[in-house]
């Protein structure tokens, strides 16, 4: 079949499994090409689909996620390699890559960067890119997740400044941090979600009981023994925790306040246990 044709046809069936038909079936056709989607699309009047790409598409029509499909997926300036072991790097995330430039915009840079429940290390490896005289760590409590996030560290030159380990949140760190990324589990138990998601992406990193809150009450106990004098702590949040997940940190003697993401959402706090932070976002 000529491929014109063929992505005519995987769009109209695609568009009752995502936002982006026409996208998705692109970047599946180029995949199955061995393509980038830019020369793909150069090539089009001369191309005829693959095999391969009917397999492919019928994987998305099942609502695995297009970057499991693909085996990677764009964040920040990086493409980082993708497995179902980690959650699939979400532009919102940038929220807290934004925010740590604002902040440290005024200041001097982080030099070491924690970065709690990595998965793929999408978050420390992005401020590392921002950072090049910085180094940090990455902790996950899965050994299949740190895989990926050495082997994305491997493939964006930064193997020599990133170091991953297992570990359960912040315990048994010994060492303090100018600036600590965190995108922890945060949705409740109960709540229903897109088969993209529930059916997809691992379970350990999305849910954190009844209100969403566990993990949070975890690392508010921890945080002050993590931050190094004058950092700061960026954690991703649910747009409706802003509040609830911003009083534990106030509990524990932090000032807190809120990054919105493009949107318009909450999407991060940030901490600091001086005013590090106190000129630059909203109240939480």
């Amino acid at each position: 079949m000529p491929l014109a044709d063929w992505l005519r046809d995987a769009t109209a069936r695609l568009a009752s499994v995502g936002d982006t038909p026409r996208l998705d079936a692109e970047l599946i056709a180029a995949h199955a090409l061995g393509l980038r989607r830019e020369d793909m699309i150069l090539a089009l009047p001369s191309l005829h689909a693959p095999e391969a790409a009917d397999t492919l598409l019928a994987r998305r029509l099942a609502h695995e996620p297009i970057a499991y499909i693909l085996g990677e997926r764009d964040f920040w300036t990086l493409t980082l390699k993708v497995t179902p072991d980690v959650l699939v790097p979400r532009a919102d995330s940038e929220t807290l890559i934004d925010a740590a430039i604002k902040l440290f915009g005024h200041r001097a840079p982080p030099r070491r960067i924690l970065d709690l429940g990595t998965g793929s290390g999408a978050l420390l490896l992005a401020a590392l890119d921002m950072w090049g005289e910085a180094s940090g760590v990455g902790i996950d409590r899965s050994a299949a997740a740190i895989a990926v996030a050495r082997e994305n560290a491997a493939r964006c030159g930064m193997a020599d400044c990133a170091t991953f380990r297992l570990g359960d949140w912040g315990a048994g760190l010994d060492e303090r941090f100018d600036l600590i990324l965190c995108n922890p589990p945060y949705i409740a138990t109960s709540a229903m979600l897109p088969p993209d998601v529930a059916r997809y992406e691992p379970a350990s990193a999305l849910f954190a009981g009844p209100d969403g809150l566990d993990d949070y009450r975890t690392l508010a106990g921890q945080l002050r023994g993590l931050l190094a004098p004058g950092g700061i702590a960026i954690f991703e949040i649910g747009f409706d925790q802003a509040a609830s997940a911003g009083a534990l940190f106030v509990a524990q003697g932090f000032s807190v306040k809120v990054a919105r993401d493009l949107g318009g959402r909450a999407r991060a706090l940030l901490m600091s246990a001086d005013d590090a932070i106190e000129s630059h976002f909203g109240q939480a």
